[in-house]
């Protein structure tokens, strides 16, 4: 296998297309390294492992001896991506963006080398484009071409409100590809529209034209909707390691599969050999205790790995607790909660006396322990508590 056929087979891992192989393979051919570009808007605090899969594919860029440039949104993110939306997303405010950016950082370098990663502002050339230059890049463009984004033409359809500068959103993107000069740009399958927009405009602004691949959206920890810290399905970067690992573990076994390939960092033929020790009769669960120990040490450490592992064989001594169980999130506004309430909120009881009651007849646990203080309360330093009422009742509860 030559040298850029096996980098090829590295780049296209898990990918979902590549625009145009063929020009990538040239652009390899060069020997120069390549500017890899990934761009993300600071619109919330937190990364989760969702968009992770996105930040690994660049890593593996990095590994290969090339060139990458993190860009951070903090102009975009003021306009508010509309991709994949069917109304207005409200637009964040400098400061906001500016605070979020800052731990964007600091969690991409549990991923990315920050000795070999050039971060951007996109504010830099942004800001220096002015009403003249923006008209005049609006003016590349026509709304037809706009509205043959699907989410724009769904909206129109539909008579539903489109802000026009949801459609300078594109276009910023795409002049950030003009301003880094990029070789090949990485995004999810639903920024597809944006990323084509950026290689037009590196024509029109008669550069060489780059390179697109785009990465699956991974699905949340129910296996349905895209992982989403609205939809509650998410698994956190910056969760303690026991909720990592616990959240990995109930999964299914059919989506661990697809979270080793995208989200692991072994080998395609490891992962191909654990898929035949397990139709060989080996436990799923086996597995998935390897793929979320390399996971909470990815973010945490090795040590914090095997804490967490007997952490949740703890909670599930003697299959006592069930790896599939209903995780609820319970919001306690800086206050500590009576357990009794919690009970209710997660909805492990019908009411609070109903709670009070269960506790006093010794039919309550946290964590696998009795609990006989019905004045027990908690709080969001808690963070993850497992919570049981009788005999079947279980629930994985956040505390925030």
């Amino acid at each position: 296998m030559s040298e850029i056929d096996r980098q090829l087979r590295i780049i296209k891992r898990g990918c979902n297309e590549l625009i145009v192989e063929a020009e990538l393979r040239d652009k390899l051919k060069s020997g120069r390294p390549l500017r890899v570009k990934l761009g993300m808007d600071p619109t919330a605090p937190d990364l989760h492992l969702g968009h992770t899969v996105v930040i690994n594919k660049l890593r593996q860029f990095q590994d290969l001896g090339h060139h990458v440039q993190f860009l951070i949104g903090d102009f975009t993110g003021m306009i508010g991506d509309p991709s994949g939306k069917n109304a207005t997303r409200p637009p964040l405010s400098r400061e906001q963006v500016l605070q979020n950016a800052k731990t964007y950082q600091d969690q991409v370098f549990k991923i990315l080398d920050a000795n070999r990663t050039e971060i951007l502002f996109n504010s830099r050339w942004s800001d220096e484009l002015g009403a003249a230059g923006l008209i005049r890049l609006a003016a590349t463009w026509t709304v037809a071409r706009m509205l043959e984004r699907d989410d724009f033409g769904k909206r129109y359809a539909a008579r539903q409100p489109i802000a026009i500068h949801e459609f300078l959103y594109p276009l910023m993107q795409g002049y950030d590809s003009v301003a880094m000069k990029s070789d090949i740009e990485l995004g999810g399958t639903d920024q597809k529209f944006n990323l084509l927009v950026g290689r037009e405009l590196q024509k029109h602004y008669g550069q060489p034209q780059q390179c697109i691949l785009t990465m699956p959206l991974l699905e949340g920890i129910h296996g349905d909707d895209k992982m989403s810290k609205s939809l509650d399905n998410y698994v956190g970067i910056s969760e303690p390691p026991e909720a990592i690992f616990g959240k990995l573990m109930s999964i299914s076994d059919e989506l661990m599969w697809r979270y080793a390939e995208l989200l692991s960092f072994e080998s395609l033929e490891t992962i191909a050999g654990w898929k035949k020790e397990v139709a060989d009769g080996r436990n799923p669960r086996d597995i998935k205790v390897l793929f979320a120990r390399e996971i909470v040490a990815r973010f945490h450490s090795a040590q914090a790995a095997g804490r967490a592992q007997a952490d949740f064989d703890a909670r599930h001594r003697e299959g006592t607790m069930p790896e599939n169980m209903p995780e609820v999130t319970v919001q306690t506004h800086g206050k500590r909660i009576p357990i009794a309430q919690v009970l209710k909120q997660a909805g492990l009881t019908a009411s609070t006396s109903e709670a009070l009651r269960m506790i006093e007849q010794g039919g309550v646990r946290r964590d696998g322990e009795k609990v006989s203080d019905k004045s027990v309360a908690l709080s969001a330093t808690d963070r993850l508590v497992v919570l049981q009422v009788g005999k079947r009742k279980f629930a994985r509860v956040i505390l925030v």
